[in-house]
């Protein structure tokens, strides 16, 4: 159980520091300097969106393994982020590091995490 609650701590570093990143730059944080206003209110709104799930995820840490259900709603909430992501892979192509990096965060590592709460979740109850 430590060793998920540590993952876990560990990965909501992601979508914390990059949300509150975004809130404080806007699209400035991916290189796009001549944003309108629109895009840029709308990347810090998605950026605190970013942020809540991060949080959210802490959230779960104490008491990992009776958390499953806010554990899968934010991991669906990641995964439907990803696919987006990835529609956009397959419409405009690759985009950078930091990009893939949080696309596999969210199609892989998020998912895996899940399921591994699943598992604790299950050997608990027996």
């Amino acid at each position: 159980m430590r060793a998920l609650q540590i993952a876990v701590a560990i990965g909501g570093l992601v979508p914390v520091s990059a949300g509150l990143a975004g809130i404080l730059l806007g699209p400035d944080l991916s290189g796009t300097t001549a944003a309108s206003l629109d895009l840029d209110s709308h990347f810090r709104y998605l950026s605190g969106l970013l942020l809540g799930i991060g949080l959210a995820f802490w959230s779960t840490v104490p008491g990992i393994e009776r958390k499953g259900t806010i554990f899968r709603l934010l991991t669906v909430i990641v995964f439907t982020g990803g696919l987006a992501r990835l529609y956009g892979v397959f419409v405009y192509g690759l985009p950078g590091y930091p990009m893939i990096f949080a696309l596999g965060m969210e199609l892989v590592v998020t998912p895996l995490l899940c399921l591994w709460q699943a598992r604790l979740a299950s050997a608990r109850k027996r």
